[in-house]
């Protein structure tokens, strides 16, 4: 079965976990001769990432892999990684790359009918561990305790919280009000429930010093433990912060593929590794990170809080390893999660199940696509 044709769709769309902020997401729809069609998503984000996305989707890899075989996935996902020896393999392209590939793993399972699980190594469990998450109101402390409360008594073995409303009062930016908050969430969840807080390390830029001195206060509320606590990059950092402390370190989700993995890995700074398939190359590209996590005898959690197409993907990679642990789950309804598709993700006692359908076992509603496209894009 050969590809007839891949589009792109930038969406806009307001996200009540993000406060009802405007958010931005790119689904790519990949259609063989015979009309069985195949979605994937990217986790473009921005305005401008977007539109260069759908570019780089429909100018760039499109033409080379319409025509070609449908089943070949690790063929097509090469030949559109070749293209980008020029412009780089990260950024917009890696975006691009995220969603076709994700289609393309859709659509041949659909034409296989088999679930995409089965394609990539089997099923290892019939479930996987959602993280209840959400972002954190620090200017309104009693609403963010009773959200975590609310996560608590739904199930979820493990909730989290990190950033903020505004990018001047996040968390991370304040030591007392920030450890305040953190004691309050932990009386609210009781001791059984864990607790993961985000700093985000890319914008609130902790130095290591600051990092080690605010995770030990934190030590308290006995963090599973902290998110991008320094900026990303920074892996010698990274290093000296975990041989600091006794809290365990969350980071990779700023990294695009197998090379970032790999450096991240080596240099030792990591204990739970985020991957997001609508952002590192797709399934075929966390399939390539995953045997380097197994080997490090580390975990993984996915980064997947965007529609419901890529907590699909998240699933079937998280059901095929036994180094996956959790994914990012919204816990209230979102358009991209329950408008987007007919059968929206529900989590039961904190665990989602692995579903045995064809694909991703999502069925997109393609008149809620229309609803929701970017104007001018």
């Amino acid at each position: 079965m050969k590809i007839r044709s891949v589009s792109a769709f930038p969406l806009r769309y307001p996200e009540p976990h993000d406060h009802g902020a405007i958010r931005y997401v790119t689904l790519c729809r990949v259609e063989a001769d015979d009309g069985t069609v195949g979605w994937g998503e990217c986790i473009s984000q921005f305005p401008e990432s977007c539109k260069a996305a759908k570019t780089i989707i429909e100018e760039g890899y499109g033409p080379l892999i319409e025509g070609k075989s449908a089943l070949a996935v690790e063929a097509r996902w090469h030949d559109m990684a070749d293209r980008t020896w020029w412009y780089g393999p990260q950024g917009s392209a890696a975006f691009a790359l995220s969603a076709v590939d994700m289609a393309l793993w859709d659509l041949k399972g659909k034409l296989l009918g088999q679930p995409v699980c089965n394609l990539i190594g089997g099923p290892l469990t019939d479930r996987v561990m959602a993280m209840g998450s959400i972002h954190l109101d620090m200017d309104n402390p009693d609403w963010t305790v009773e959200e975590f409360r609310f996560m608590a008594e739904a199930g979820y073995p493990i909730v989290k919280g990190g950033w903020g409303t505004r990018p001047e009062s996040v968390f991370g930016t304040d030591a007392k009000r920030d450890i305040t908050l953190a004691r309050r969430i932990r009386e609210a969840i009781g001791g059984d429930t864990h607790l993961v807080l985000d700093v985000l390390g890319a914008r609130v830029r902790w130095d290591v010093h600051t990092a080690i001195e605010r995770i030990r206060a934190l030590e308290e509320v006995r963090l599973l433990w902290i998110e991008e606590p320094l900026p990303p990059q920074d892996y010698k950092a990274h290093v000296f912060l975990r041989s600091q402390t006794g809290t365990r370190i969350g980071t990779g989700e700023q990294e695009w593929n197998l090379d970032g993995y790999r450096r991240l890995l080596e240099a030792g700074g990591v204990d739970v590794v985020q991957m997001d398939p609508g952002r590192c190359q797709g399934i075929t590209g966390c399939r390539k990170v995953i045997p380097l996590i197994e080997a490090a005898n580390l975990k993984f959690s996915a980064h997947t809080w965007s529609s419901a197409i890529n907590t699909a993907a998240s699933v079937h990679l998280l059901a095929s390893s036994r180094a996956g642990w959790c994914m990012d789950f919204k816990p209230h309804p979102s358009p991209m999660q329950h408008e987007l598709v007919t059968d929206p993700w529900v989590q039961k006692d904190g665990y989602v199940a692995v579903r045995d359908l064809p694909g991703l076992g999502v069925e997109v509603i393609e008149s809620v696509v229309e609803k929701y496209a970017m104007p001018g894009a």
